[in-house]
């Protein structure tokens, strides 16, 4: 299953999320910072799209409740996961 994800107060300007079942295959920023989002993506590869939710939901990015590590991939995931279970 493939998703794009519009983001909203980050630097990215949208996520596409590529699942395998429940397991994430692949996770793309687009926009700015490419480089920097290459790292998250990686470590986020081959794990259940609950363990990334878990581990990123809520990171802020200082007063601002978004962040591109965390609430931004885990909104994206949470989208994708509603599409899943219907």
């Amino acid at each position: 299953m493939e998703l794009d994800y519009r983001t909203k107060g980050t630097c990215s300007s949208s996520i596409h999320v590529e699942l395998d079942g429940r397991k994430i295959k692949r996770v793309v920023f687009t926009r700015r910072l490419q480089r920097q989002f290459a790292g998250i993506s990686r470590l986020v590869e081959g794990m259940d799209i609950d363990e990334v939710i878990a581990r990123t939901r809520g990171i802020r990015c200082g007063m601002k409740p978004t962040s591109r590590p965390g609430s931004a991939p885990a909104r994206a995931l949470e989208q994708a996961k509603e599409q899943l279970d219907q």
